[in-house]
């Protein structure tokens, strides 16, 4: 039985959602269907491609993503199938694909060519389901558009290294619904660039120089429960997408606040790391001058 997955922009008010998956159904009886989210923030594809880079290899192979954010077709944004990693996804050519593609290489990009044979001003309806359907029978993407031998990229999809190679300049991509803010930086491409070297991480006013494990590490399990106070303390991890991000601990903006609200971040704001050369001499303790303790922020 074929997968189809849906990830728009549509919110849960509309008929936008519900029509989508009724003309699949219409044209296969025999399908599932999977909602990953449709309360991408309106047009934000930096947005959408972190969740579809997250979400897509928790599904088997052969399934079939639909994708639907900004996709009203026009001369500077057409439409395409990509199959990539034995999955399929269909889309704008608008830079959503970009994150994905960055690590892995496309087996296949066709630009999309059925349009002339359908009228339409609901193109994931009309076009982006007659696609899917048709990959789901087991139809070839040369069938319903041409090759193309690239994507259209996205702007701040790699963060900006310096020559010296010291510092990154990251870019928010995404708060989730914790209000924890998720970055471009890769644990990975840090590691490539850290080489060893300690570290300051910088977002607006705060400072931190410690990446944790995992959010619970802020705890201090040695201290009775009823005299803890963690709520509220802020960390940085590299979450389960392996994305530096910024948190608070059991965040919750009606008590504790959130890593967005508190540090008062927001999408494209700039987090930095900044390495730290060797000291001269490696028995020294104390850090440079304009280097602080993660605590000096607590």
């Amino acid at each position: 039985m074929a997968i189809i997955t849906l990830t728009t922009d549509f919110g849960e008010k509309d008929y936008f959602a519900g029509a989508t998956r009724g003309a699949i159904y219409s044209e296969l009886s025999d399908v599932t269907i999977v909602d990953i989210s449709h309360s991408i923030s309106p047009f934000n594809i930096p947005e959408a491609a972190y969740i579809i880079q997250n979400a897509y290899s928790s599904f088997p192979k052969g399934t079939i993503h639909i994708i639907g954010i900004d996709s009203e077709i026009n001369p500077e944004n057409k439409h395409i199938a990509i199959k990539l990693d034995d999955h399929y996804f269909i889309c704008a050519n608008n830079g959503i694909m970009s994150m994905i593609c960055s690590e892995i290489a496309p087996e296949k990009i066709v630009e999309i060519n059925i349009h002339d044979k359908i009228s339409t001003n609901f193109p994931v309806l009309d076009v982006f389901v007659k696609v899917a359907c048709h990959i789901a029978r087991g139809g070839t993407l040369d069938v319903i558009g041409k090759s193309i031998p690239e994507i259209k990229p996205i702007k701040n999809i790699v963060p900006y290294v310096n020559d010296d190679k010291t510092q990154i300049m990251g870019s928010v991509i995404y708060i989730d619904n914790y209000g924890n803010v998720i970055t471009n930086i890769k644990r990975n491409f840090f590691e490539n660039i850290q080489k060893g070297r300690a570290y300051e991480i910088a977002a607006r006013n705060y400072k931190f120089n410690k990446i944790n494990q995992k959010y619970s590490d802020i705890v201090n399990f040695d201290i009775p429960e009823n005299k803890r106070n963690d709520e509220g303390k802020r960390l940085v991890l590299f979450n389960s997408g392996n994305f530096l991000e910024i948190a608070i601990y059991k965040s919750n903006n009606e008590t504790v606040g959130s890593a967005a609200s508190l540090l008062g971040l927001g999408l494209m704001d700039t987090v930095s790391v900044k390495f730290i050369p060797d000291p001269i001499n490696s028995d020294a303790t104390e850090l440079p001058h304009n280097i602080h303790k993660i605590s000096d922020y607590e």
